[in-house]
């Protein structure tokens, strides 16, 4: 698969990145190479990359505890402290070696460390791929409000070895596939008409998917680097999604929602409020509806959950002004930015979903 440039660093695809990877470590000759991971990366994934790391130099492992919450400070603090104990200095090389949490942490350890050290991505969940893998945003969670604590860095490059996609579960594949689906309604339709049977998916076929999805984010995050305009498109569906997975997250009496399941709430809901509000044709929206369904199981949602899911809006990081904006649809691959909506219609979007 082609590279693809993304601002100052390039995205590079499996073994090709490998070689890339070893050109940069003899190019940037760091005093100590640091691999983070979390427990199941280390497991999984790390074997695999050490034996394509060509280097004399001295490689140390940090682990983390997997899953989102543990994307906060406290984690930095100590991956900031074994960083220091193990001897870095601002000539050191961080690889993060994981999904989203590790990237978007890792990243954000790196750039605050010392003011800054080079760190390299290595995403290794679909979603990890194609979300976290360009555009440059690093940072953790505030308790259970998502990416409110971070930075734009961009890494010195980027791995993309579809092969750590045998590492992770169906549900983590499915997690991954939403952020595809959502190029798909946004920007290019034939993704979306590849993805409506996942079923007959395999990770062969999903490569082409993530080359894709790549594609489209870079080219929207390099002409809108800090979300001033285009960029915004990017958080169609998260929007109510993000609200429902804080609030799955923060609920002792639920189960917790995988990203992609949330987001799959998130654009059914919005592309409702996208038909009422902008004329998004209802048999798209009740197309959307039934095949995402067909992907997602029907998170349990009752009424009662929904104004606590409404006031986790009032903390989105993309508000101005206390308003809450949304992106909505006014068909396939058409789109409208900052979107006001009633909390009437808020309502009327979880009954639809529900119903």
């Amino acid at each position: 698969m082609t590279p693809i440039l993304s601002n100052n660093y390039f995205v590079n695809f499996k073994e090709e990145a490998y070689a890339k990877l070893n050109d940069l470590i003899l190019q940037k000759n760091p005093s100590t190479i640091f691999i983070l991971v979390d427990e199941n990366t280390n497991e999984n994934c790390l074997p695999i990359l050490l034996q394509q790391i060509a280097t004399t130099k001295a490689i140390e492992i940090i682990e983390i505890e997997a899953g989102e919450e543990n994307k906060n400070l406290d984690t930095c603090t100590g991956v900031w402290n074994a960083l220091t104990e193990l001897g870095a200095d601002r000539k050191s090389l961080l690889i993060n070696l994981g999904g989203g949490v590790i990237t978007d942490l890792g990243g954000f350890v790196a750039s605050t460390f010392k003011r800054g050290i080079s760190f390299v991505n290595i995403p290794t969940t679909l979603l990890s791929m194609v979300d976290a893998s360009v555009g440059g945003k690093t940072g953790v969670d505030l308790g259970v409000l998502k990416n409110q604590i971070g930075l734009f860095s961009d890494p010195e490059m980027v791995l993309i070895d579809p092969l750590f996609l045998h590492t992770i579960t169906e549900r983590e594949l499915r997690s991954g596939l939403a952020e595809i689906i959502k190029y798909g309604l946004t920007y290019d339709v034939n993704i979306w008409n590849n993805v409506n049977d996942f079923d007959e998916l395999s990770i062969s076929n999903i490569e082409g998917l993530i080359h894709r999805s790549i594609e489209i984010k870079n080219e929207v995050v390099t002409e809108d680097p800090r979300e001033g305009g285009i960029r915004k498109v990017l958080n169609y569906g998260h929007t109510l999604g993000h609200a429902i997975e804080s609030y799955f997250l923060d609920s002792d009496a639920k189960e917790k929602l995988t990203h992609g399941e949330a987001i799959a709430i998130g654009m059914i809901t919005e592309a409702y409020l996208s038909d009422k509000l902008l004329g998004f044709p209802t048999k798209n929206l009740e197309y959307i509806k039934n095949q995402l369904l067909q992907i997602y199981p029907k998170a349990p949602i009752i009424k009662e959950d929904y104004e606590p899911i409404l006031e986790y809006l009032i903390h989105d990081k993309k508000n101005v002004g206390g308003q809450v904006n949304f992106v909505l649809l006014t068909d396939y691959e058409k789109y409208k930015f900052d979107c006001k909506v009633e909390k009437n219609l808020l309502i009327d979007a979880l009954d639809y979903y529900l119903a």
